[in-house]
């Protein structure tokens, strides 16, 4: 009689357990939702924020510009030279940029080679430790 009481506080006590590890499984899930919520909706924040600078900055640059062209102008080059001049340099400047970028943006660029070493070692410690 004792054995059959024993299973059954042992047979309680594993199902206890895994009640436990559900419930807090469930608990960690919740958590992780909420979380992941909020940092999402900062990004978005974030996001709206560099967005709107981005916006400020390109207005600032167009009026820097024509202040350049008619600096130019002033100095003698005549406006159509100088709007001319100023926007070959802004176009020689953002193909250089783009090309640039684009080249930074490739995907053996964003390949994680280092990551993807340690894996190989890894594997292969594993494979030795193996044998």
């Amino acid at each position: 009689m004792i054995n059959n009481q024993e299973s059954r506080g042992l047979a309680t006590l594993v199902s206890d357990l895994a009640q436990q590890v559900t419930t807090l499984l469930q608990t960690e899930s919740r958590l992780l939702r909420a979380e992941m919520s909020e940092k999402i909706s900062k990004a978005g924040a974030g996001a709206a924020e560099v967005l709107a600078g981005a916006i400020c900055l390109l207005a600032a640059l167009m009026v820097l510009l024509q202040a350049l062209v008619i600096a130019l102008a002033s100095a003698g080059l005549g406006a159509g030279w100088s709007s001319l001049l100023v926007g070959i340099i802004v176009a020689v400047l953002g193909v250089i940029l783009l090309r640039s970028g684009t080249k930074s943006m490739a995907p053996s660029e964003l390949t994680p080679d280092r990551t993807q070493d340690q894996l190989k070692r890894d594997a292969r410690v594993i494979k030795d430790q193996m044998r």
